[in-house]
């Protein structure tokens, strides 16, 4: 069955109920025995895995009584479930989240050191799963979170990727990309569903027959058929009973091992289906660079939204028998266009499946599924060639063809003649290789489309969506997004979170954010402050230790901390933070006894494998610090650093930490961002653009507490349309000149002249992300920091500020908003039997 069953706790026995307890001897004797029965180890023997592993199962067992309550909660009052389609979730690690979540961290900490347990080690043990490339996994993970809380009855849906983000090691300062092994050691919190198996085809052809009443129906004929497995892990609520479902997909071949073949010498087809099939949730997002690669992620969105789809028609039939409502009880977000496919999917299944017609089928998709738009840039806005989709999945082909004949009618009747309108709307382009435009796609499919900041929302409207927003302006919405504030507070920053809750008088703040407000007038109390400086300076402490032992590296948590944590791409403009720095060492150089406050610039990210650019920018930022941390004349005042495998744990780390968070991307080119949120949330103060959210980060904490530089997005679109010139900056600005022609000198690159030159002429030349028209500007801000850093007291009561006015960017703030505007849904509260 699909659905889980449960007819409640009170079926346990004496045994079963001590075994779900929350006391500490509860835990204590469950623990031991886990680490038994489950680890088949006496605690003498016990590895530190071993230990973990007793204490996930352990945590596991108090969850589950939750999970299955909800569940049948949720089916018996046949609630309108939120199903989160989405290709990536880094949900990083589970056992803390869970011990904060059922409330038993404390007693949890104190059974652990009476059985004599070390829990730091314990905690590090966990392996995090990897599925995710950054943001839009994290955002996913931090949804699932408040959907719990909020005690929203949902699902969500992705794939079990084996490997995930690759780890990154940096070597000789390049990055290098080693397999995530993330399931080596077992997965203690997932259940696998052997029995929650779906048949997913690829390829072949579509036919046509008549069905017992003479209609002419379509049929798909795969000539390759895989199974998708589902693996369930409970994501549990905040301070309520509420315990929602994640179903991650893994795929297997119908039959494991061909004897036939074997036993007739053909060795390698004896277990070649099962080698297709596996590969296809093997690893996460492969480089598409190649057409096997873009074939593997075409195959991986189709077959996780395939296997998802399929499981939500399963669960409405045994619970109504009938799909006529089945939009009424079940609503699809698409976390960006990855699993767009999911609308020719449903499409096909209602029709050649369930024999429904195309009015109908229609009307039930255009109002199940929902579309988040995440990106502005024209590159990354999926598309697959005709030729591909027509090979791979020649049904859905056909459907997007006729949803795109039926749409372009319409238009053609709204906007007469306008044949340049009807090209840019269509969802198949007429350029080569005739693209399958999966925005428009996702757009035309949808009941609803939203951007994730106000600023991007907007610009969705007036920029790659416009022409859909002129013809459906009551489709489009904001929700700006927001992080968890149990994941990046209390489980990060545990230190700040108890001079949160003094200050407020309570742990209301932990699932009502709104309440930091609180917090205002301890801003203006210098005991207050003295305790939130060292607060951070512990968190700086922390880090520092922890950088010494993983790279080598002496920072000091007594210089300000400048912090950029994100993906490494150009257009977050993580060179722009590298120019500065040099722009400060020359300074240094040229007169060492000046007054600078003393910084460390820590970064952390990783680079898309492909992409030869980012991984030069990590180059040349490694290449920096190797200088200026072995010249003795300046590095009392500045170092740098690079932190390895940047994620979700390492991000629990940098984030309390740092001091001043970098969000420096060209306006108009992030669409929200959510690493900012966190910075600020742990009492960063911010530089940046007016870009993305940072927008209505700055509107909320106060001009006054944001440090703002940059050309605003009016302004870059003005600059583009005169025709930007980069040379004319690198010759008339001096200190840039200076900056770029000392790389060029080989300073960095140990004498050669050219290891850098790509990035640089880059700059000079082309600089699609404007790196050259805002240095200045960022140079004069960043002086603006200094002066400000330079005033303790000041800083500090900056700091506690942006902290108190951050209730805006909670996820909870995000999910009422779609649960109000666009989902339409309410909470459905889970009760416990006693």
């Amino acid at each position: 069955m699909s659905e889980l069953h449960a007819d409640s706790t009170k079926g346990l026995g004496e045994e079963g109920r001590t075994r779900i307890g929350l006391s500490k001897e509860a835990l204590k004797q469950a623990y031991v025995d886990n680490l038994f029965f489950l680890q088949g180890c006496f605690p003498n023997m016990a590895t530190v895995h071993d230990y973990y592993m007793a204490a996930a199962y352990t945590v596991r067992d108090r969850l589950l009584a939750r999970w299955l309550k909800s569940a049948q909660t949720y089916r018996e009052a046949n609630a309108r479930r939120v199903c989160y389609l989405s290709a990536e979730y880094l949900l990083g690690p589970h056992l803390e989240i869970n011990l904060l979540n059922l409330g038993i961290d404390r007693s949890a900490r104190e059974a652990g050191e009476e059985l004599g347990l070390a829990f730091e080690e314990i905690r590090e043990a966990e392996a995090e799963p990897g599925l995710g490339n950054g943001g839009l996994g994290r955002l996913a993970a931090c949804y699932m979170d408040s959907l719990a809380t909020l005690q929203v009855p949902a699902i969500g849906y992705g794939i079990r990727y084996e490997f995930g983000i690759f780890e990154q090691d940096i070597v000789d300062g390049w990055q290098m990309e080693k397999s995530d092994m993330w399931l080596h050691n077992g997965n203690p919190w997932e259940i696998a569903r052997p029995t929650v198996r779906f048949s997913v085809g690829f390829g072949g052809c579509t036919e046509s027959y008549h069905d017992e009443h003479g209609k002419v129906r379509m049929r798909w004929v795969p000539d390759l058929v895989v199974i998708g497995q589902a693996y369930d892990t409970p994501i549990l609520g905040y301070g309520c009973a509420n315990a929602n479902l994640l179903r991650l997909w893994t795929s297997e071949a119908p039959r494991s091992f061909d004897f036939q073949s074997f036993n007739t010498g053909d060795y390698y087809g004896a277990v070649n289906a099962k080698v297709k099939a596996e590969t296809i949730s093997k690893v996460l997002y492969p480089n598409d660079d190649p057409a096997a690669g873009k074939e593997l992620r075409l195959k991986q969105q189709y077959f996780f939204v395939s296997c998802s789809l399929q499981d939500m028609l399963q669960r409405h039939m045994e619970v109504s028998g009938d799909l006529h409502d089945f939009h009424e009880r079940f609503v699809a977000q698409l976390n960006d266009t990855h699993p767009a496919i999911a609308i020719p999917e449903l499409m096909r299944l209602l029709m050649d499946k369930h024999d429904m017609g195309w009015d109908e089928a229609w009307h039930i998709t255009r109002n199940t599924f929902a579309y988040t738009n995440h990106t502005l840039l024209p590159e990354a806005l999926e598309t697959w060639s005709a030729d591909l989709l027509n090979g791979l999945l020649p049904r859905h082909m056909e459907i997007i063809l006729e949803i795109n004949r039926r749409f372009l009618d319409e238009v053609r009747v709204r906007y007469l003649g306008d044949e340049e309108r009807i090209a840019r709307l269509s969802i198949v382009g007429e350029q080569g290789g005739r693209p399958v435009r999966m925005a428009n796609l996702a757009t035309v499919g949808s009941f609803a489309v939203n951007g994730v900041a106000a600023m991007h929302s907007e610009l969705v409207k007036h920029t790659v969506l416009k022409d859909f927003h002129d013809l459906w302006p009551e489709k489009f919405h904001n929700v700006t997004n927001g992080v968890s504030p149990r994941r990046f507070i209390v489980v990060s920053n545990p230190h700040m979170a108890q001079l949160i809750t003094e200050a407020c008088g309570g742990t209301e703040w932990i699932n009502d954010l709104e309440c930091l407000r609180s917090l205002e007038p301890a801003a203006d109390d210098a005991a207050f402050r003295a305790r939130w400086r060292e607060m951070k300076t512990a968190a700086k402490r922390d880090l520092t230790s922890c950088m010494q032992r993983r790279i080598g590296v002496a920072l000091d948590p007594l210089t300000l901390f400048d912090v950029q944590a994100k993906r490494i791409h150009e257009y977050k403009r993580q060179h722009l933070n590298v120019l500065h720095i040099i722009s400060l060492y020359l300074r240094l150089k040229q007169d060492p006894h000046q007054d600078m406050a003393p910084r460390s610039f820590i970064f952390g990210g990783k680079a898309a494998p492909g992409y030869s650019m980012a991984k030069l920018i990590i180059k040349l930022i490694n290449s920096v610090a190797e200088v200026i941390n072995n010249d003795p004349q300046v590095n009392g005042t500045l170092r740098v650093a690079f932190m390895p495998n940047f994620n979700v744990k390492n991000g629990q780390l940098l984030y309390p930490a740092a001091d001043l968070s970098e969000q420096i991307s060209l306006a108009g080119k992030e669409a929200s961002g959510t690493g900012n949120m966190k910075f600020s949330m742990n009492g960063a103060l911010t530089i940046g653009t007016l870009d993305g959210a940072n927008v209505e980060i700055r509107e909320e904490v106060g001009e006054e507490n944001f440090f703002l530089f940059g050309m605003e997005a009016e302004q870059v679109a003005q600059l583009q349309a005169a025709g930007y010139d980069p040379t004319g900056y690198y010759n008339s600005n001096a200190l840039l000149r200076e900056v770029i022609d000392l790389i060029d000198s080989g300073l960095f690159s140990h004498g050669g002249h050219d290891l850098f030159r790509p990035l640089t002429s880059n700059l000079k030349y082309s600089d699609p992300f404007m790196v050259m028209a805002d240095f200045q500007s960022y140079v004069d801000c960043q002086n603006d920091v200094e002066r400000a850093y330079c005033d303790p007291a000041s800083w500090d009561r900056m700091s506690i500020l942006n902290v108190a006015r951050m209730g805006k960017f909670s996820s909870d703030r995000s999910i009422r908003d779609y649960c109000r505007d666009i989902w339409k849904t309410d909470p459905l509260p889970v009760t416990l039997d006693d």
